[in-house]
């Protein structure tokens, strides 16, 4: 007889290994090598009659799985027009971010339209929930309120409350009886969200699960937990900034990078429609150093502004600085402006940095961050009303990006006059703005610093 051959499996990546590790080879997760059964050869594999015919796509009901807004205009945005009955949502984000209090917001609005909700709390009191729900004004009849930890009692809270929306907060909390490892542990938290995904599946409840993050970013858990869920949203936010973002990293219901803007205040969290005003300071004029560009977060075009200012010093080593920037860029962007525009600044400190903690990583600010060091340096401002669009190359090129069209129509409606793009954009351009196509950084800097005097259009 043929000897069973044991196999191993992580249960992070899945990746499969002859022997037990402490720490999987491919993914460095430790302790997720997990004993597993043998593979089946398929035609040893025994049929079983199922419980219900195939049925033609063309005979499903599209409407049956129709998404119900949660009335948070932007987090139905990302999740794609609100959330789809039966489905399994994971909420991710740093311990204090605002998870739990916009959690709360999106449950008040889910009572306030006649639905009922749970929320199951692992972390704190239920008189720790309802004092923060009556600071933020999210006290209504039809949310139901339980701390447990037990997956077998919250899923006999379900049975007995018959929610349409579960939030369990949080996940790593929830402890599967009958299941080995310990709490928060991989086994487990695989175990109690397959438990809750069957129940979201079966009975048609939506289940958002909240789940923290590891140091490096990653949601813990590990990803056996993406996989297994229908979105994955990230909650990021800078803890001496009010503004927090919402992202969409997994989606099978829409888009998945779409990106909802928010703002943390004394009384809750509150949803952000238009956050340009925060990037851009309101200059009573034109000032040197300062330039303004439109960045693309997923597919959602922000106006921000870049500044620079540059000065002289006696160190044999200036200090070059960046926020909310990539500091790689900006050096970057030094050396090709002191190759083909002249700058040189061996001797001058360098500080560049965005305004109201926006982060722009994308190499579309490549034209606005060397238009506010060339700005700064010639002590020369960028007439008010012009945003600046484009790569810089290191040959000195100005060279297209993506969404160009979709970003000069953001810098229009909010009053911009003037953009300047590179020469190879093909997109049609929006009209009642003037557009200035560039091809090297000596025409940019001309177009840019050019004052008209007649109509923009």
């Amino acid at each position: 007889m043929a000897k069973i051959k044991t196999l191993y499996r992580c249960a992070a990546c899945g990746h499969q290994v002859p022997k037990w590790v402490g720490r999987c080879p491919d993914c460095g997760e430790w302790g997720s090598i997990e004993e597993g059964a043998p593979p089946v050869a398929a035609s040893g594999a025994p049929s079983v009659a199922p419980r219900s015919p195939a049925v033609r796509i063309t005979e499903i009901d599209a409407n049956a799985a129709g998404a119900v807004p949660t009335g948070i205009g932007e987090l139905d945005r990302v999740l794609g027009r609100g959330v789809v009955p039966g489905s399994v949502i994971l909420l991710a984000g740093e311990p204090g971010v605002g998870k739990s209090t916009l959690l709360l917001e999106a449950v008040k609005h889910w009572a306030q339209a006649g639905r009922t909700a749970l929320y199951v709390t692992g972390e704190e009191s239920a008189g720790q929930v309802r004092l923060r729900a009556e600071r933020t004004d999210a006290v209504h009849e039809n949310i139901y309120l339980a701390a447990e930890t037990d997956l077998a009692t919250i899923l006999g809270h379900v049975e007995q409350v018959r929610p349409t929306l579960l939030i369990v907060d949080s996940v790593q909390t929830v402890v599967a009886t009958g299941t080995d490892g310990v709490s928060g542990g991989v086994t487990q938290i695989r175990a109690s969200t397959t438990a809750l995904v069957s129940l979201a599946k079966n009975s048609g409840v939506a289940v958002i699960l909240v789940g923290h993050v590891t140091k490096d970013g990653n949601v813990a858990g590990p990803r056996s937990l993406e996989h297994l869920v229908d979105v994955v949203l990230s909650f990021e936010g800078d803890r001496h900034s009010s503004l927090r973002l919402i992202r969409g990293i997994k989606n099978r219901f829409g888009a998945s990078d779409e990106v909802g803007c928010f703002e943390q205040r004394a009384d809750g969290i509150h949803e952000v429609a238009d956050p340009s005003g925060i990037f851009v300071h309101q200059h009573g004029g034109a000032v040197a150093g300062s330039v303004n560009l439109v960045a693309m977060d997923g597919r959602r075009a922000m106006v921000g502004e870049i500044q620079a200012l540059l000065h002289k010093t006696q160190a044999n080593m200036p200090r070059r600085a960046a926020s909310g920037l990539d500091a790689a860029r900006m050096s970057m962007m030094l050396a090709v402006a002191a190759k083909h525009s002249g700058m040189a600044t061996y001797d001058q400190e360098v500080y560049v940095s965005t305004v109201g903690g926006m982060k722009v990583t994308e190499p579309a600010a490549d034209l606005a961050i060397f238009l506010a060091l060339k700005s700064s340096f010639t002590d020369k401002p960028i007439p008010h009303g012009t945003v600046a669009i484009g790569e810089v190359g290191l040959t000195g090129e100005i060279r297209r990006v993506s969404s160009t069209a979709r970003r000069v129509a953001e810098a229009k409606r909010l009053g911009f006059t003037h953009a300047v793009i590179p020469s190879g954009t093909d997109e049609e351009m929006p009209s009642g703005i003037r557009i200035s196509k560039v091809s090297d950084l000596s025409e940019a800097h001309r177009a840019a610093t050019r004052s008209y005097t007649d109509a923009p259009f």
